[in-house]
């Protein structure tokens, strides 16, 4: 008997340290402060959903890992150095660990999301996770082959990127809610919103110089708004293109950029279609 308790306390233990193990990049990544926004998205909705606590706090956990683990994945594909102010995770513990890692707290939220035990969540979860994967690829596809987009194609981009796990948030309150109301055109435009001015903060704003690597979208080689707007409104001067596609890590070429973008009116134009966001 005290050999067979034993040999159950060993492997509870290994599956334990197996579990830390597989987490430990996901885990680092929730130990560094962040904004919140899709927490406070479920509580913020629940105003008019009125779901009860269980389920909400079900959906707001579930999402939330579904939210951390996309950022490994996004620092990955965006071959990033740091977020919110310290070294990504795959710098830390390797790219084929934290991968691992980010795709098991996938489907470790989605067995949370199961325990919902409703009908249509698998299916709700399906379709916002598709969509977020969908806006990514674009991304990264014109990122790789520095084909500019136009404004609305990037808008469409967004709303299927940032706004996909808002709408599982609330698609999957809504289960559980008597108001069936559309709530799509207010996630879209909190989605524009939210993706548009981190944009702006990451080549504008002073404070993002300390939480990321200076204007780290130009380094990427991203297509952010602002620079979709330089691009765009005067394709005889490519001197912003011709920047992107060097991926530089030059401080002084990236200060030139932002002195482009300033010239061109790309950081007014931007604040102006937050504030047309903001309005509606």
């Amino acid at each position: 008997m005290s050999k067979f308790v034993e040999d159950h306390t060993t492997k509870e233990s290994d599956e334990k340290q197996t579990e830390k193990v597989l987490l430990d990049p996901y885990h680092y990544i929730c130990q560094i402060p962040g904004k919140q926004v899709r927490t406070k998205l479920v509580t913020a909705f629940n105003y008019w959903l009125n779901i009860p606590k269980p389920e909400l706090d079900l959906i707001g956990e579930a999402t939330q890992m579904l939210h951390n683990a996309s950022l490994l994945i996004d620092d990955i594909e965006d071959n990033s150095n740091l977020r919110r102010g310290v070294p990504v995770a795959h710098k830390i513990y390797g790219v084929p660990h934290t991968i691992n890692s980010a795709n098991y707290v996938y489907f470790l939220g989605l067995e949370k999301a199961l325990k919902l035990d409703h009908p249509e969540v698998t299916k709700v979860f399906t379709e916002q996770i598709l969509e977020l994967h969908r806006g990514q690829g674009m991304d990264i596809y014109w990122r790789d082959t520095v084909c500019c987009p136009s404004e609305e194609q990037y808008k469409i981009m967004v709303i299927r990127k940032t706004g996909g796990l808002f709408g599982l948030a609330v698609r999957s309150m809504q289960l559980f809610s008597a108001n069936k109301s559309d709530f799509k055109p207010l996630l879209d435009t909190l989605g524009l919103y939210f993706q548009i001015r981190d944009d702006y903060a990451n080549l504008y704003s002073e404070e993002y110089e300390t939480n990321k690597s200076y204007c780290e979208d130009l380094t990427e080689g991203k297509f952010s708004f602002p620079l979709i707007h330089a691009i765009l409104s005067d394709p005889e001067d490519n001197q912003v293109l011709s920047i992107l596609r060097q991926r530089t890590t030059d401080n002084n070429v990236k200060k030139y950029c932002v002195q482009l973008l300033e010239k061109k009116g790309s950081f007014e134009y931007t604040r102006q279609i937050l504030i047309q966001l903001e309005d509606k």
